[in-house]
Formats: C-alpha cells, structure tokens, sequence
C-alpha cells in the first residue's frame, strides 16, 4: 500500500461563544477556522487528520501542499513512526515547531487513521485503552473581559454538566465572579495566555488564592522560560499548567525537568500528532505527572485528542472549546452530553465526515 495523496482542506465556519461581542472585552473571532488533512491510498482507504491551527491555517496548508505532500506520496503508510522520522530529519531545517511540524502532525493523524482502518480497530483501542462509550470534557471558556458575561457563561458550562471549567481571564474580578457563580464544587482554571513577567505572574497568582484554582496556565512570556514557570509556581503557591506552545518531546521532557509543571499539556496538532502524544502520555505515567492534553480544535484533531485520552490510565478530561459552530464537519462527534465527549467505535479515529460542510465553508 501507498500514500496516493496527502490534500489540506481549509474550512472556516461562523460559530457563536455565549453572549453578544459587544459585551466582550476580547478579540472578535466570529469564524472558526479548521485544516483538515485528507490521506487517501492506492487501495483507496482515507485517512483524516488535522494540522494547527486558527489564524495559521492558511500557512499550514502552505507547509502540507509544498514541504510535506511531496515527500509523503508514494510512501508506504505501514510503519508510521519510521515514515514520520524520516519526514522530520528532511524538513528539520524549517524548524523544530512551527507550521511545518502543524503539517507533518497532521499527517501523523491522519495515518494513524488509516492504519486502524487496516486493522478494524477504533484508535484508543490500538492505543492500549479499554473499552468505553465516553470520556469526560471540560469547557474552555473564550475571553468575555465581563465579569457579569462570565459567571452568565460559567453557569451554563456547568448546567450542561461540565464538572471543570477554565477561564481565559486574566483578571481578578472576572475569576472571582465565576467562583461565586458556579461554586466551590466545580473545578475552576484559568488560562492567561502568557502575558505576565515572573514578578507579575506571582502577584496575579496571590490574587487569584481565594479561587481555589485547579490551575493557572501559561502564566509568562516567553512561554518557554521555564525558569521563569518554576519560579511562579513555587512563589505562588499555585499548581502550573503548561505544555500546547511546545514542539518536541525535548520540549516536553524540560517543561518536566526545569519548569516543574503540575499539568502538561501537548496539542496532538502541534507536538507530532498521535505518535509523539503516545510517548508523552507514557512519559507523564512514568514520571506520575498529569496529563491535560491541548484540543481547542473542532475536527480530526480532537477526535483524536478524546482516543489518546481515554486510552491513557490518569483518564484526563477532554478540552472542549465552549462555543457553538454554525455547521459541524463532523456531525455529533463533537458535542458533550452531561460533561462527557463520545468515545468513537469505528475503526481508527471512526469519523464521519460531512462532505458538503467541508464544500460550503472552505477557503479559497
């Protein structure tokens, strides 16, 4: 068997996230923008992935059609970590993270896909995980800057039975009406986005104390000062998520190593796709640290994420952007009942695919 075909499809889907945007202090994202990587074969098996992500779909797709598809075709799809090695070792000169590693995990998904299309088997499964029908979720709130719009959209999050919601607030009074809305018996993180110096980010993780946070993500810039994370999370007395800006597995190893993180964090869209997630997932068992895998994507990408993390023994939850797109690509897969993602049966990821979603909102 051989790769006969490696096409990015590049989708953008309006999408509401709770409450007007004239309410919101944030950045007024209306589309959802998604690269799908479709892997068709000379025995015509098709394999989906997805390739980091938003705003740098665009460039993605630039990095699968003109650095990656070329020396994809033709290949032999059977041994997944070899191909996937000696992709990277040819394309190394553009750099260890960036849109070129988005592409090349996107390919990786998307053979992985093809391969439990070979075998029968649904990914988790191929993975080591039990058999189960789902996985738990949390609601990863987007930025409202309201603190009356936030407790609004926490309290909704937790109706629909999330049991964990996180923030990306990087104040005070907006954490701090979201704690009171939902309570202190659901768990509540904040993601800042890196916006803090070490000195800033300890003050701001003092002011956050009374909120019992699970939680504080990326708290400084540069996010890969890891120093800098060690030192926040040592002075402010708050556990320390971190880990979806990283590009390698060395990457990973010294967010472990230097910065001490609480939770890591890896995007299957990013770090390498399902094979490097494999050996992250295994690392955070042996080093008994805390998965929390990256997945605000609505396509390949996190159906893959809900596999790889309901084949993992710490069972993290699933990260669920909490918005609501126009059209799904994906049908049903997407969505969360009672705070919980459905595990897919079908052989690899066991998608379906909705061909005239992709037909009407692609790009270009």
């Amino acid at each position: 068997m051989k790769i006969a075909s490696v096409e990015p499809i590049h989708i953008s889907v309006p999408y509401t996230f709770g409450g007007p945007l004239e309410q919101a202090d944030a950045i007024p994202w209306t589309n959802m923008e998604t690269l799908l990587i479709k892997v068709t074969t000379d025995e015509g098996l098709v394999g989906w992935g997805e390739g980091f992500g938003f705003s740098a779909c665009g460039i993605t797709k630039l990095a699968v059609e003109r650095a990656v598809a070329p020396l994809a075709v033709g290949r032999d799809p059977a041994d997944i970590e070899a191909l996937m090695a000696d992709l990277a070792r040819k394309l190394h000169n553009y750099g260890r993270n960036g849109p070129v590693s988005f592409a090349l995990s996107g390919l990786d998904i998307a053979l992985w896909d093809v391969a439990g299309k070979v075998v029968d088997r649904p990914l988790y499964r191929m993975l080591g995980g039990p058999v189960m029908q789902r996985t738990p979720a949390y609601a990863s709130l987007l930025r409202y800057g309201s603190p009356d719009l936030v407790a609004q959209c926490a309290v909704e999050a937790a109706s629909r039975g999330y049991k964990q919601i996180k923030l990306h607030e990087n104040r005070a009074a907006e954490v701090g009406a979201a704690r009171r809305a939902i309570g202190p018996n659901t768990a509540l993180m904040v993601d800042v986005n890196c916006p803090w110096t070490a000195d800033e980010a300890i003050a701001m993780a003092r002011q956050f104390a009374p909120f019992d946070l699970l939680w504080l993500e990326e708290p400084v810039w540069p996010p890969d000062d890891n120093a800098a994370l060690a030192r926040v999370r040592r002075e402010g007395h708050v556990p320390i998520a971190a880990g979806e800006n990283a590009g390698s597995f060395g990457d990973i190893e010294r967010l472990i190593d230097t910065a001490h993180v609480d939770y890591l964090q890896p995007s299957i869209a990013k770090i390498g796709g399902v094979t490097e997630m494999r050996r992250i997932m295994a690392l955070a068992t042996a080093r008994s640290l805390k998965p929390a895998p990256h997945s605000p994507y609505f396509g390949p990408g996190l159906i893959a994420t809900v596999h790889v993390c309901a084949s993992s023994p710490a069972q993290p939850p699933v990260e669920r952007l909490y918005c609501d797109l126009e059209a799904s690509p994906l049908g049903d897969m997407i969505d969360v009942s009672d705070g919980y993602m459905r595990v897919p049966s079908g052989a690899g990821l066991g998608l379906t695919v909705n061909d005239d979603v992709l037909a009407k909102y692609r790009v270009g």
